[in-house]
């Protein structure tokens, strides 16, 4: 499956998501077809009024009827209100009017010969907008990178059996589940070696996602090279910056004289690898990404610290219910105001109820990036403005969690509960060179 792309790259996102007609090994539409969206000639059962959860709703229903006209049996047209279709078992009686385009001096496209299904990538379809999926249905979990890529692994851990859907930037990973194309989001946002991944935190207060879940991954790199290649002929090494600092120290005991070149992401560097037959080249990914670009395993375990831990967040567009039954963390964001202390006073707020912190992240207020502040003593003076990020150990189900949010509200003037989830309290794997000496 080919990742998703932003409109600034070569495959547009919205190209999956055009009013161009969708061409896969299913189904082929004949002319393209559009929506003409009326609202009182829709009828949602068991639902209120109109929202955006009833017109993406219908956008599912109008790809089921654009299916429904494919059919031999079934005459153009048919689809009305009368017309039930059922979209990852939801089933809604809805009536909207296909309207084909007509293009004059159009011929109907010629047969192509069909590739084996298992070399095609399904494109993704106006389908994918639909409601999520009920009890046993996959859930269609996006993330950024390849196959192989550590972002899938995590993806696999925190939703096992899930269909991972790859992109090729993080804010299209956001933008899949808004769109309705993916039901999940799991996105790295610190590491134990390398910090914060800023970016993501920026795109969480972009964006109106909710975090419903963390998951911790143990990073595991490996030397990757095509087979046959030795590492003495190696003249380059190329992977994602983080994984080519986490291992630095470990390449130069291998005695690798070698460039480091930083790309997108370490499954990204195998796959660019084999597709290019690149002898002189080595990627540092994971043991996944080697089996599946067929490369060969120079070094095992490069990375220079074994506890070397990524923190991933889980990411749905309706927030989950908090408990008080197991751990739960909670993320929230803030731009303080005005006054003297307030840093302070809003971090005394979580201190004097006994709740712990476990991150304060501080980024520049895009929206106000610099404060004047006038002084008839001292003059004037600019002072850089910030948000800040905090996670702290309790559940906004408990009264002192409330009781805090309502203090840090009297001095800040901006407040954002990003999500009230459950901590991973899973242990840490062992690295497989501690196994080895144990």
């Amino acid at each position: 499956m080919q990742p998703l792309s932003t409109p600034s790259t070569g495959t547009r996102l919205k190209s999956f998501i055009g009013p161009r007609p969708v061409q896969n090994q299913f189904t082929r539409l004949a002319a393209p077809t559009r929506c003409v969206y009326r609202p009182e000639s829709v009828h949602l059962h068991n639902a209120v009024g109109a929202s955006r959860a009833d017109w993406q709703s219908s956008c599912a229903i109008l790809a089921s009827n654009v299916f429904s006209q494919q059919q031999p049996n079934e005459k153009p047209g048919a689809g009305g209100a009368d017309h039930v279709a059922a979209v990852n078992g939801h089933k809604t009686s809805i009536d909207l009017n296909l309207v084909p385009i007509n293009k004059t001096n159009s011929q109907p496209p010629q047969q192509q010969p069909h590739a084996p299904v298992s070399q095609l990538s399904k494109p993704l379809s106006i389908t994918d907008l639909s409601p999520a999926p009920m009890h046993g249905s996959t859930l269609r979990v996006a993330y950024q990178g390849v196959p192989g890529a550590y972002s899938e692994a995590a993806a696999g851990k925190a939703y096992p059996n899930c269909d991972a859907i790859p992109c090729d930037q993080f804010e299209v990973a956001f933008q899949a589940v808004e769109l309705w194309i993916a039901d999940r989001a799991v996105l790295p946002v610190e590491n134990s070696l390398g910090g914060s991944i800023h970016r993501n935190y920026d795109l969480l207060l972009r964006h109106r996602l909710h975090i419903v879940g963390e998951v911790q991954m143990p990073v595991h790199h490996c030397l990757l090279a095509l087979p046959g290649v030795r590492k003495e002929y190696l003249t380059r090494v190329i992977s994602h910056p983080q994984a080519l600092a986490q291992c630095e120290h470990t390449l130069t005991k291998l005695g690798l004289n070698v460039a480091r070149e930083a790309v997108d992401d370490t499954a990204g560097a195998a796959e660019y690898i084999a597709a290019n037959n690149l002898r002189d080249t080595g990627a540092i990914a994971s043991a996944r990404a080697a089996d599946l670009y067929g490369m060969q395993i120079l070094a095992d375990g490069i990375q220079d610290d074994s506890s070397n831990v990524t923190r991933f967040v889980m990411l749905a567009r309706e927030p989950i219910i908090p408990r008080t039954d197991r751990p739960f963390k909670t993320s929230i964001v803030f731009a303080h105001d005005k006054g003297t202390g307030v840093l302070f006073k809003v971090l005394s707020a979580f201190a004097f109820r006994n709740i712990s912190l476990r991150k304060i992240e501080s980024r520049p207020h895009r929206k106000r990036p610099i404060r004047v502040v006038d002084d008839a003593n001292v003059g004037t003076a600019k002072h850089l403005e910030y948000m800040f990020y905090v996670d702290f150990e309790a559940s906004m189900a408990e009264v002192r969690a409330q009781n805090a949010l309502a203090e840090v509200q009297e001095f800040t003037s901006f407040l954002r509960v990003l999500g009230s989830y459950p901590m991973d309290m899973t242990p840490w794997c062992p690295s497989r060179e501690e196994e080895e000496q144990d």
